[in-house]
């Protein structure tokens, strides 16, 4: 069992591939990984069947949660209840995510 991981490996195999995201860790209780946007580039994630939460590492942008824009910021944390509407838009930079869901990835 792994216990030790290095966000800046999975956010290189994220900049070299075809995916924006990058789930490291996915087991019954937790989930986490990271997302990396490009300036303009879409998010098209659904909603989640676990809670979900984001950490800001580097960028700017917004987070739309159900009907209401919430501005990004590096070290800002966003909590999303499982089964909401949620994206990522409008950031000028590159845009590095840490996420955690309440269980596994789906």
């Amino acid at each position: 069992m792994k216990f030790e991981y290095n966000t800046d490996d999975y956010i290189r195999k994220i900049n070299s591939g075809n995916s924006y995201f990058n789930t490291f860790l996915d087991k019954d209780t937790l989930a986490a990984g990271v997302l990396v946007l490009k300036p303009g580039e879409e998010d098209t994630q659904l909603p989640h069947e676990s809670d979900e939460m984001y950490y800001i590492l580097e960028g700017d942008g917004f987070l739309k949660i159900k009907n209401k824009k919430y501005k990004l910021k590096k070290g800002k944390a966003f909590f999303v209840p499982k089964d909401t509407e949620h994206y990522f838009f409008g950031n000028k930079t590159k845009l590095k995510i840490l996420y955690f869901f309440g269980g596994p990835d789906s």
